[in-house]
């Protein structure tokens, strides 16, 4: 009978035990229930210590959890293995005999199990993925309850056969476990395994441990399909009640679910994680998550927990931390859905409850007789109970009404959890809503279990109805999917419901054994009975001891009347405080203040004191001192180790004013926002045209808080926005500045409507209205209608930024800033979830992505901080003055804990501030965490030689009560003579700050500022100044806080307000940048004034490192992990030995300076410092004087085994610190070390003490919680999150459903905001309420924003950041990269007596166009490597035309200008606008316009076959083409007549071939045309089809044949051409037939590049004779305007070809002089089909093809014509055209680069044959290595290679002179030249061997004759006898570097004799 208490029977136990057997016989169906001593002895400890967070079946576990259970930093003691016997296997997997125990290796193999014995799987922890195949004794293993295990173990070996192992620590150590903590079977033996069909041993159900699992930290989703289903043992009903701790574990699902196999859906899964229901207790070792829960079963079984009054055994070792009966427990209050009464004040979670105010005085329903509730309650009771409506109708109450608080929060609860979620609705009828007997059964579970401190929260009772709801129901739908059972479990056994007759008993069973918290009334007839009995029983006083009572009328109808009131009186007032709205607390506070009730607090307190009243204290003080102040706080005693400056003041290196700039992390979320806005202009949707914007323009929306609005305006106007923007020009004045900043008062209204006024009277400016802090007021403008005349600010925000005006106006983007995003994250939203941007990640799987100096220290990392072994954690709580507020709330009932929360803290504060300066007596009245802020508040001055000091933020909400402890403190330090040592500042929201003008000179002289009348205006002003800041207002607007903040004491803020917004708004004040340059310390430092001994233990160190970088996103502050789960067991451990008050003593006084002000480290205790510690103080603060510039870090004690940051333990891998620092140990308690490296700085005081500012930059603040809001952030549920992001998101917004899975910690920021969007809904006075009804059918508002990160993390710099770079992609987007080269060859000009002279003709005359001569020099640009065209009648003026470029540098080389796009430019796909969305076929309106493929064929006799050509024409074309018949063949496009004049159409059409550039060619012609109706056809290649057709669906395509996909763009103009005039003729002979002559059909296209982007017109001036005195100017014109005027051009069908000049910026007057050339034309041509009928583009040219046809046009006697006044403007495009070209090898593996060399070889010989066409490679080839064939012609451009019937470029060193062979044709006069070479290309029967003979060679002429094969060539050479005057020879012979099957080009070179 050991197992009972210390081997007594407790009567209470007994009789608790009794009635659940009793309970369970009267439920029994089937089977015997079990003996109650069996339950008694086998189970008592498991049901105790299931409480305490581990089933511990031992003494000696018992012993190991209950050391130290209070202890919360100790270290836990590492489990030493004993070594293994010499000469054993000690391989994982395997036993000391060798034998193989992993399940996947023996599954098969027949295993011998003694009878009696089970197989089970072993977890090991160095083989997480492998099970180890046990033999264990069933009689130790648990039922499927979790009961009946015998304590110890017996188990075999199945490897080796070993038997008979009697203890499971040895058997571990035989089956090589390696555990590293105490071995314990609940832990290791995790599944029994079971044989599959096929006879192999397979992992089956989990064993089911009870309380075990709550500290297992298996992932829960591993368990979801193999739990054992529990016997339905009647017997075991009740009796498992008290070993279950539902509620205080976790997620998970079913522990008694059957094995489901696959078939458990994933989503029920992830739906199964629940809450941590233990109210901020966590589980134990440091919260480790607790990952599996004992799940709610359908029957009071497994429902709670009954906590026992009696502590389990052996407690004099102190309770431990995790018993929900624990002293220090905490208790999360049931304000967790409390509203904030915006207004409307709805105070209920599911709509079905938004009757009346928060705070309910009156019951919402109410019937049959009335209660009358006593007068003298409050007086009796000390709280008000609070009385929660439950289930039915609820009795009116009278009389004594202010003393009683009635909510409909429970009622709304159980109503919102018998709602099913539509995810659970595929189930069918089957699936019913949870038991209205079933919630009150569980609610009287859920409070039983409940702590004495704790509170009940809502949301735990909704997840306890989730998971008993899902239990039951899982199982009825898991049955008809299940395998059948494993052979030992039970089927399970039909359950009756709890009737509500039973229900009053099991209610009162339930509670019997809790001690009397909860009471069970039962009533015969109606509530009003029950609530009468327990007014009588609260009066006369036997309900002391009750927390609760339950009182339940079941008698009527079957229908249950219920209600639950809450009598304990620290509940009570947290409940009923919690359910006032924010503005009925401050009334209720004013109202206190006012009417002068807490003057009996005052007068309370006053007895304290030792000599009576502490006033009378300190006007004794006051008058003792007067005329000297306290040498031990005088500043200036440093002064005499000072550094000086020039003028004799003090100076301190360790100050200096952050430098502002853009941090990495700012700029790429800058980015990330214009990538976003981008998108929102790139989408289909034509929601936001960025290319019409030329400017941007904002305005910034902020609360109305005077220190935010000056912050704000100071960070507008230092980021240099305004002038980078163009919106204002130096100098600023800050009035102009204050024009963009808005603060939402009372006075908004009119500058708002000034931007919406100034947003429609320019709508080429883009507004960005960004709504910073914008979680901030989302109530509704239809709640305003019903407030406006008490508060004309209600529902500001909703009135402007959501007004029609602002949603409506196309130029007006919305953006909305905030750290909390979570109340615009409901499903009512007008924020589309893509345009959402979350802070970004700094770290990626260990990798630092932005490289910062300044590493963020948000909530994540102050939670991690006490977690990770600190000696004192960031994050705190003060026990003493806790103790103190709970005790006086008892006392002083009818006062607001609020009020006595001030009192009690601002009366700390007085008494420290006295016992410091001399009152030592007043210690005893203070908390030690106060007297510690006091301390280092008053002794930081001293540290600094300027008086530098720390700032203490005081948060007091309630401004009545800011204002009351500023004038207490205030009156204080004034009477104890400390005005000059720190200032008190109220900061509320509606005021500035006001400072002493004493502490406004140091400021100023801190700050260098010279202005008379400078007052710091925003708290980072107050960089350095010593003072407490007392912080108002019910929520912070944003305000930011200086780097010397050192405290931030926020014990004082509403804790009752347990809303997820509300709490990491209060905490993120403490977040903060702290220094990366140099690593954080753990070790335990002192602040030097704390030699006070007896607190040495407790206060001695602020120097706690802040924990690891946060791995989860800053974006969501609860998302970083808990680094329990992350760090290895050595880096939780407390970082050396700091425990003890010697070594934290020897640490303080090692006082590691890893700064940079005393680079010499000092051995001796500095000046003034030998007091209490024999070595220098820790708190000789860390200057960081110079320390960017120092080099190496010195470090002035830490052992270097502290760097790592957790020495004992492994160097830290490079994840988990971003900087190491080399330390050298000095002082005289550290272990000797290498001397410091010097300093490269300049010369440095040693003595001059450190400055606190130097800890500033390197340490967080310290936090000090009230101990609700400490352990409920502390709290962690089964995925590791903290308990408080799984609170109601905000106020504002309520829950769908309690059918909701929970949020996980390993969301994204992007996935928790899915999750509130699909889970949370905007209550009525939120500004979303009605959103869904207004018209879009998604909802979400186009062009708004959310962009949401940490408190404190640098939004505002990210956003202004953001619009800088908007505004320079605008104008970049408004501008194009344009070629500007001069034209080329200028010099060469033709010489000649012909000049066109009549300067103003605006059309050439034909006449005398004719006798101009043309001039074949080619002068574009692009050309300027190709080679030089001779004629007889150039000038030779210079022999060298300079080097040429390489290939590559073609390209890059070129000059661009960047220009400003014209109304009438082309656009590419990118461009998105108003008017040309229907001629780019993306209008809303319409789908993706139609299209249909159209085959068109031609015979071209050169080609010998048929061209079929295939035209793809959307729907909306159609008009422009001829069909046989609607939809038909197609018979010919359309052709205008010469004589048509319509002014609004173009009358040629334009084909543009392009190649690659789908997305960026220019094709959008409808700016360019300025609308006029045009013809344009896109030539594109068969591959590239369909993809063109995706980006431009609203043009024609010209498909070219499937043989062409290889060919050059020569390809592209000879089918343009030849289908041109095929389609003539068909136009002729069609409107021949309707009496039109063939000659009036408009014969001319337009070929166009895809660049051309502008166009623009020459005006000129000609004034004086002959235009002496000639001007002119360049204007952009459209395109419509050069083709309409080129169009009327009398006689123009008399030219074959016209085109424009290219533009240039430094185009020259005799360029523009004359107004037509006869010239080369590139890029734009308009040519006439008829005229060049003859004339072909060579169709295998892949360069030069259009100069090779311009040379053949001219020698046909045909005109071509240059517009000199017209330009095009060509556009830089970086991909696709000749670019798209590659040369490859076809061996695939080679990957050397290919050069022009090798693209020719010998015929038959081994070369590396490539994948390009013949025709390319020979181009190239010529173009870079020509000289190797026509040595002679190198440079020497009076002997040019003659080149007949074609243009090749030979390279800008080599000149050609083009003849044409063919008879009657005009070439230039070749007689007296002599030719360096002969080039023949592909020569047809018109070049003859006479034809040859006319021209004459140099001696040594080279020839290069080119065929399509080696046969051609042999003929060739005879036919033009060429072996008569050329010497050849076999080896000068040559192929393109082709395969035979590609068709390669043959040459062959010779001599001339």
């Amino acid at each position: 009978m050991g197992n009972s208490y210390a081997g007594q029977l407790k009567t209470t136990r007994f009789e608790e035990v009794l009635h659940n057997s009793i309970e369970a016989s009267l439920r029994s169906n089937n089977l015997v229930p079990r003996p109650i001593f069996s339950q008694l002895y086998l189970e008592a400890e498991q049901k105790l210590n299931s409480l305490e967070g581990g089933s511990r079946v031992d003494n000696e576990e018992e012993e190991e959890e209950g050391e130290g259970g209070l202890e919360t930093s100790s270290p836990p003691n590492p489990y030493q293995l004993p070594p293994a016997p010499e000469g054993c296997c000690t391989t994982d997997g395997f036993c000391q005999a060798g034998k193989d125990l992993r399940l996947v290796s023996i599954s098969s193999e027949p295993i011998d199990v003694p009878t009696g014995f089970l197989l089970v799987g072993a977890k090991a922890p160095s083989l997480p993925e492998h099970l180890l195949v046990c033999a264990v004794d069933k009689r130790f293993l648990p039922d499927d309850n979790g009961h009946n295990a015998l304590l110890g173990f017996s188990g075999n070996c199945v490897g080796c056969g070993k038997k008979g192992f009697c203890y499971f620590t040895e058997f571990s150590n035989h089956i090589n476990l390696k555990l590293t903590t105490q071995p314990k079977k609940q832990k290791h033996l995790k599944y029994y395994l079971v044989r599959n069909a096929q006879g192999a041993l397979t992992k089956g159900p989990l064993i089911c441990w009870k309380g075990s699992e709550f500290r297992s930290r298996q992932n829960s989703a591993s368990t979801c399909s193999s739990s054992p289903f529990p016997p339905l043992e009647s017997a075991g009903a009740v009796a498992a009640l008290p070993s279950e701790p539902v509620l205080g574990a976790t997620s998970g699902l079913p522990v008694g679910a059957q094995q489901a196999g696959p078939a458990c859906d994933q989503a029920l899964v992830t739906a199964a994680a629940a809450p941590a229901v233990f109210n901020g207790k966590g589980s134990p070792k440091h919260q480790q998550p607790a990952k599996h829960s004992l799940l709610a079963l359908p029957r009071p079984s497994a429902l709670g927990v009954l906590s026992n009054s009696g502590p389990p055994k052996k407690r004099h070792k102190g309770w431990s931390p995790e018993s929900p009966s624990a002293p220090d427990g905490t208790c999360p209050p049931g304000g967790g859905h409390r509203a904030k009464s915006e207004g409307a004040g709805m105070s209920c979670v599911a709509p079905a409850g938004l009757g009346g105010p928060a705070s309910v005085t009156l019951p919402v329903v109410a019937s049959g007789e009335p209660v009358s509730v006593p007068d003298n309650l409050l007086t009796i009771c000390k709280a008000k109970p609070v009385i929660f409506k439950g289930h039915g109708t609820f009795p009116y109450l009278c009389g004594n009404l202010n003393d009683v608080v009635v909510s409909p929060l429970l009622h709304a609860c159980y109503q919102n959890s018998q709602s099913l979620s539509r995810a659970y609705e595929q189930y069918g009828a089957s699936v019913q809503p949870i038991s209205e007997e079933m919630q009150l059964l569980l609610t009287v579970y859920y409070l039983v279990q409940l702590a004495a401190d704790q509170v009940p929260l809502m949301e735990d009772l909704e997840q306890i109805f989730l998971r008993s709801w899902r239990e039951s129901h899982l199982t009825e739908i898991r049955q008809c999917q299940q395998a059948p059972p494993p052979p030992y479990a039970l089927g399970p056994g039909l359950v009756a419901p709890v009737t509500s007759a039973q229900l009053p008993w099991l209610a009162g069973l339930a509670a019997s054994s809790c001690n009397d918290s909860v009471h069970v009334i039962e009533c015969a007839s109606s509530l009003a009975e029950g609530l009468a009995e327990m007014f009588r029983l609260l009066i006369e006083g036997k309900l002391a001891k009750t927390n609760y009572v339950v009182i339940i009328c079941a008698c009527r109808n079957a229908t249950i009347d219920s209600c639950i009131a809450v009598t304990g009186k620290y509940q009570a007032r947290i409940l009923s405080e919690s359910l006032l709205s924010p503005a009925e607390y401050q009334r209720e506070v004013h109202y206190e203040l006012v009417t002068g009730q807490v003057d009996s607090l005052g007068a309370f307190f006053s007895t304290f004191c030792p000599e009576g009243d502490i006033d009378l204290l300190l006007d004794k003080f006051h008058q003792e001192n007067q005329g000297h102040i306290s040498s031990s706080l005088t500043v200036s005693s440093v002064t005499n180790a000072a550094a000086l400056d020039v003028s004799g003041a003090p100076v301190c290196a360790s100050y200096h004013l952050e430098p502002r700039g853009v941090g990495p992390f700012q700029l790429a979320v800058a980015q990330k926002l214009l990538s976003h806005v981008c998108s929102i202009a790139d989408s289909s949707t034509q929601n936001l045209d960025l290319g019409s914007f030329e400017k941007v323009d904002f305005l910034i929306c902020i609360p109305p808080s005077e220190v935010t609005y000056q912050q704000t305006v100071f960070h507008v106007w230092h980021s240099g926005v305004l002038l980078e923007l163009g919106l204002e020009k130096e100098p600023m004045t800050k009035q102009r500045v204050e024009q963009y900043v808005l603060k939402l008062d009372a006075e908004a209204q009119t500058k708002f409507k000034a931007f919406v006024q100034n947003s429609f009277q320019n709508p080429h400016t883009l507004f960005v209205l960004i709504h910073d802090h914008a979680h901030w007021d989302l109530v509704s403008s239809a709640v305003h209608n019903l407030y406006s005349q008490s508060d004309p600010t209600v529902g500001l925000v909703d009135r402007l930024l959501n007004c029609r005006e602002v949603k409506e106006a196309p130029n007006i983007v919305t953006l909305h800033v905030t750290s909390f995003p979570y109340a615009l994250q409901t499903q009512h939203t007008l924020i589309s979830p893509y345009n959402e941007i979350h802070w970004p990640v700094s770290y990626s799987n260990g990798v630092d992505l932005y490289q910062e100096s300044k590493k963020y220290f948000g909530l994540s990392e102050f939670i991690e901080s006490t977690l990770s072994g600190h000696s004192l954690p960031l994050l705190r709580y003060d026990s003493s003055f806790e103790a103190m507020v709970t005790a006086l709330g008892k006392r002083f009932p009818r006062l607001h804990s609020a009020v006595i929360r001030t009192f009690v803290l601002v009366q700390h504060y007085a008494a420290a501030m006295m016992a410091v300066s001399g009152l030592p007596q007043m210690k005893n009245h203070t908390s030690v965490e106060t007297l510690e802020i006091t301390q280092n508040l008053l002794n930081s001055p001293k540290q600094c030689p300027c008086g530098h000091g720390f700032m203490v933020l005081l948060r007091v909400p309630c401004s009545p009560l800011a204002a009351v402890a500023y004038e207490r403190l205030a009156h204080v330090r004034a009477r104890l003579a400390l005005e000059e040592h720190f200032e008190i500042i109220l900061g509320s929201p509606s005021s500035g700050i006001t400072v002493g003008k004493h502490f406004v000179k140091q400021l100023k002289m801190w700050q260098k500022i010279e202005d008379a009348e400078w007052r710091p205006q925003t708290y980072l002003e107050l960089e350095g100044l010593p003072c407490i800041l007392i912080f108002s207002g019910i929520d912070p607007h944003g305000e930011s806080l200086p780097r010397s903040l050192r405290y931030c004491d926020l014990r004082l803020i509403n804790s009752s307000c347990l809303v997820r917004t509300a709490l990491e708004q209060e905490l993120g004040l403490a977040a903060y940048f702290v220094s990366s340059e140099m690593p954080l310390e753990k070790g335990a430092r002192n602040e030097a004034l704390e030699s006070d001994g007896e607190k040495l233990s407790s206060t001695d160190n602020e120097d706690e490192e802040p924990g690891a970088e946060g791995e989860g996103g800053p974006e969501c502050v609860f998302e970083a992990g808990s680094p329990s789960e992350k760090r290895s067991p050595a880096r939780r451990e407390r970082s050396r030995s700091h425990d003890s008050a010697s070594s934290s003593l020897s640490s303080r006084a090692s006082g590691s300076m890893l700064g940079g002000s005393e680079p010499l480290a000092h051995p001796g205790p500095p000046l003034g410092e030998q007091a209490a510690s024999p070595t220098p103080c820790g708190s000789v603060e860390d200057s960081r004087m110079l320390g960017e510039r120092q080099g190496p870090r010195v470090s002035q004690g830490a052992p270097a085994a502290a760097v790592s940051g957790h020495s004992p333990g492994p160097p830290p891998p490079p994840s988990q610190r971003s900087l190491q620092v080399v330390v050298t140990p000095s002082s005289s308690s550290s272990p000797a070390g290498p001397p410091p490296p010097q300093p490269t700085a300049g010369p440095l005081l040693p003595q001059a003490p450190p400055c606190a500012m130097t800890k500033a930059s390197r340490q967080p603040p310290v936090v000090f919680l009230p101990k609700l809001v400490y352990d409920m952030v502390l709290a962690t549920d089964s995925s590791g999150l903290p308990k408080a992001a799984s609170l109601l998101p905000a106020p504002s917004v309520m829950w769908t459903s309690s059918f909701r899975p929970l949020l996980s910690k390993t969301m994204t920021s992007t996935e928790q905001s899915l999750y509130y969007r699909q889970w949370t809904v905007p209550r009525p006075s939120h500004m979303d309420y009605g959103s869904r009804a207004e018209g879009r059918p998604d909802g979400f508002h186009p062009r708004r924003l959310l962009l949401s990160g940490p408190p404190q993390i640098g939004k505002t710099g990210a956003y202004l950041q953001f619009l800088s770079i908007l505004s320079r992609m605008l104008i970049r987007l408004t501008e194009v990269d344009v070629y500007d080269e001069e034209e080329i060859n200028i010099d060469l000009q033709e010489e000649s007596d012909w000049r066109y002279l009549q300067l103003t003709d605006p059309w050439p005359d034909l006449e005398l166009f004719r006798k101009m001569p043309f001039d074949y020099v080619i002068h574009d640009p692009k050309y300027e490597d190709a080679s030089l065209i001779c004629s007889h009648q150039q000038s030779v003026k210079s022999e060298d035309r300079g080097m040429s470029r390489k290939p590559e540098d073609l390209y890059v080389r070129r000059q661009t200008a960047r220009m400003r796009l014209s109304k009438y430019a082309a656009y590419n796909t990118y461009h998105h606008c108003e008017q040309c969305h229907q001629y780019m076929g993306f209008h809303p309106r319409y789908q993706l316009y139609e299209s249909t493929l159209h085959a068109f064929a031609f015979s071209y006799s050169m080609l010998g076959e048929e061209i079929q050509l295939h035209f793809i024409i959307p729907k909306s074309k159609e008009h422009h083409f001829v069909f046989s018949q609607p939809g038909g063949q197609l018979e010919s496009m359309r052709l205008p007549l010469v004589t048509d004049k319509s002014h609004e159409c173009i009358k040629s059409p334009t084909f543009t071939p392009t190649t690659g550039r789908h997305e960026h060619g220019l094709f959008n012609l409808y700016h360019a045309m300025d609308g006029a109706s045009h013809l344009h056809v896109l030539v594109v290649k068969e591959y590239e089809m369909a993809i063109y057709k995706k980006y431009w669906p609203n043009h024609i395509m010209l498909v070219l044949p499937s043989i062409f996909n290889s060919a050059g763009v020569g390809a592209a103009h000879f089918l343009i051409k030849e289908l041109s005039y095929h389609n003539l003729e068909l136009e002729r002979s069609r409107q021949e037939e309707l009496g039109i002559k063939p000659q009036d059909i408009w014969p001319f296209i337009v070929i166009s590049d895809d660049s051309c982007v502008m166009w623009n017109a020459v005006d000129v001036d000609c004034a004086g004779e002959r235009g002496r005195d000639f001007s002119w100017s360049e204007r952009s014109v459209s395109l419509k305007h050069i083709m309409q005027h080129i169009e009327a051009s009398p006689n123009i069908t008399h030219y074959a070809l016209i085109g424009l000049r290219k533009w240039a910026s430094k185009t020259r007057q005799s360029q523009v002089r004359e107004p037509f050339s006869h010239c080369h034309v590139h890029d734009f041509i308009i040519l006439n089909v008829d005229l060049t009928q003859n004339v072909q583009y060579n169709q295998n040219r892949f360069t030069c093809d259009d100069v090779d046809f311009n040379l053949r046009l001219h020698s046909a006697g045909l005109l071509l014509c240059r517009f000199n006044r017209f330009s095009v403007m060509k556009k830089q495009i970086a991909v696709g055209g000749h670019r798209s070209f590659h040369i490859t090898s076809k061996v695939s593996d080679s990957s050397v680069a290919i050069v022009p060399a090798q693209y020719i070889c010998a015929p038959d010989s081994k070369h590396t044959f490539l994948a390009a066409p013949a025709q390319l490679l020979l181009e190239k080839f010529l173009q870079y290595h020509s000289p190797r064939f026509f040595p002679l012609s190198l440079k020497n451009r009076s002997h040019p290679v003659l080149s007949v019937d074609c243009y090749l470029n030979l390279g800008s060193q080599i000149s050609v002179c083009y003849v044409s062979s063919r008879p009657h044709s005009l070439n230039a006069s070749c007689a007296e030249l002599k030719f360096s070479g002969l080039l023949l290309y592909l020569c047809d029967s018109f070049v003859g061997a006479s034809f040859l003979k006319k021209f004459h060679f140099l001696k040594g002429a080279t020839l290069c004759v080119i065929c399509q094969d080696r046969n051609s060539l042999r003929q060739t050479v005879v036919r033009l006898e060429l072996e008569d005057e050329w010497q050849f020879r076999l080896r000068d012979e040559f192929q393109t570097a082709n395969a035979k099957e590609d068709r390669p080009l043959f040459f062959l070179t010779g001599r001339h004799i």
